[in-house]
């Protein structure tokens, strides 16, 4: 069973511009592409994330954990965060 509900996900991947598929990469949840371009592979697959819990608390204690690296547009913590945690 998926840790992430692909349909939030590919929502808030229009708003930011980039196309996402499942990952090909084991122990991935999600490739990131932007132009055809593989730019990163995201979310560990055996953990859930705010798609699937909604929990809100998980999700201020991720935002606290990768504070620096979330905010640097194009890092994976930066995708990660836009896609799997809003």
């Amino acid at each position: 069973m998926a840790n992430y509900v692909m349909s939030r996900v590919k929502a808030n991947a229009r708003k930011i511009g980039v196309t996402v598929k499942p990952s090909t990469r084991k122990g991935k949840k999600i490739d990131v592409f932007r132009k055809d371009k593989k730019v990163a592979s995201i979310g560990d697959a055996s953990m859930a994330d705010f798609t699937k819990h909604r929990d809100e608390q998980r999700r201020k204690n991720f935002k606290s954990r990768f504070q620096k690296q979330r905010t640097k547009v194009g890092t994976p913590a930066y995708f990660s965060d836009q896609l799997l945690w809003n």
